[in-house]
């Protein structure tokens, strides 16, 4: 016999919300057991393995829209379709990368020029100044 799971546990075992789980059912990702006669609906272990599928792309930074895709995917027989997936995700990956560090030199210039620049009896701060400029 298979263990079954109240949508609560299955919340607990897949480290996720209630309401994470009523959502994803929403947007088609996490099927919904039916409801047997005056009964509560029980979820099952693969339950719990999707959830956490679904969980474990998103900290890879897949939107809701590429998990949906890619669970259509995950029988293994398309390898090629969720390596196109994979390569998008880590373009953009690496894109948000590239603005990172450029986002973190000018900082560092600017905290760097910090408190450096006195003028007459008054303080300039650069990363102040540059914030207030106009674009």
């Amino acid at each position: 016999m298979r263990k079954t799971y109240t949508i609560g546990t299955l919340a607990s075992r897949a480290d996720v919300h209630l309401e994470t789980i009523r959502y994803y059912q929403r947007r088609g990702l996490v099927g919904e057991p039916n409801r047997p006669l005056g009964g509560v609906r029980r979820y099952s272990e693969d339950h719990v393995h999707r959830l956490r599928f679904i969980r474990n792309a998103q900290e890879l930074g897949f939107s809701l829209d590429e998990v949906g895709e890619l669970l259509k995917l995950q029988d293994g027989a398309h390898c090629r379709e969720a390596r196109t997936l994979g390569e998008k995700r880590l373009a953009d990956v690496r894109r948000k990368l590239a603005d990172l560090q450029c986002m973190e030199s000018a900082l560092a210039a600017l905290v760097d020029r910090c408190g450096a620049v006195k003028g007459k009896g008054r303080v300039h701060c650069p990363l102040i100044g540059s914030l207030q400029a106009a674009p």
